[in-house]
């Protein structure tokens, strides 16, 4: 019975993602942007169940990639085509169906993470969650703007140039941290106390914009990080 649970949870998962996906539909992106952030709650919560109940699968390994292409890849493509489809108005625009792009690389990234065995301490390329928490935060700033963002968000080269960068992203040979921690020690863990009291002051400052601006710190901190070990290596 034990192992249905973390099932139980994917499943959730991916209910949340059809119900983002739904509300995208219907307009309601707020809503949509929710249902994304609760997603990603049961995401981190079904490999914390499973590894609490010690059960694992390779049903579990395979509903989660599926649950993650629905949740952190079609969904915030929709979220994001509806944003693109208000500011670049009526009528076929090739611009504002860039977005195909995220869904078709989220499922490419992460049929990459389930062959690839460099990922088990860090990750290569950004992670579905990131960037579907990047795209979910769009709507959440739009409606709730206090520094002037919404200009940059519905700017025509940031809708047109974004989906090709997030592309890029998700499949780029680019080591990133994973907040993974074999021991709590401030040593060999500098950059992820760093990343999570960056991410804390960053939401505690700017709110919803503080969701967007944690994704950058993310990347900016694993580069950093990187380069900084690679020099001691060297």
């Amino acid at each position: 019975m034990k192992q249905h649970i973390p099932n139980a949870i994917t499943s959730a998962n991916l209910l949340f993602g059809c119900l983002s996906i739904l509300n995208a539909i219907q307009g309601d992106l707020v809503m949509a942007s929710i249902y994304i952030g609760i997603s990603a709650v049961m995401d981190f919560f079904d490999g914390f169940v499973a590894r609490l109940l010690n059960v694992s699968g390779e049903l579990g390994k395979q509903l989660d990639s599926l649950a993650d292409v629905v949740s952190f890849g079609v969904a915030p493509g929709f979220i994001f085509y509806s944003i693109a489809g208000k500011c670049f108005g009526e009528g076929f625009c090739i611009n504002q169906y860039t977005f195909l792009l995220i869904p078709v690389f989220s499922a490419i990234r992460l049929a990459k993470f389930n062959l690839d065995t460099r990922q088990s301490d860090s990750f290569i390329g950004v992670p579905t969650p990131a960037n579907a928490m990047f795209i979910a935060s769009l709507p959440l700033i739009l409606s709730n703007d206090t520094y002037g963002i919404s200009t940059l968000i519905e700017h025509r080269w940031f809708l047109t140039v974004f989906p090709l960068l997030s592309a890029y992203l998700l499949v780029a040979e680019l080591p990133l941290l994973a907040l993974k921690f074999k021991q709590f020690k401030f040593k060999g863990n500098e950059a992820r106390f760093i990343l999570i009291l960056g991410c804390i002051i960053s939401v505690s400052i700017f709110k919803f914009a503080g969701i967007a601006f944690s994704i950058i710190i993310y990347i900016l901190i694993s580069v950093i990080n990187n380069i900084i070990t690679k020099a001691r290596v060297n």
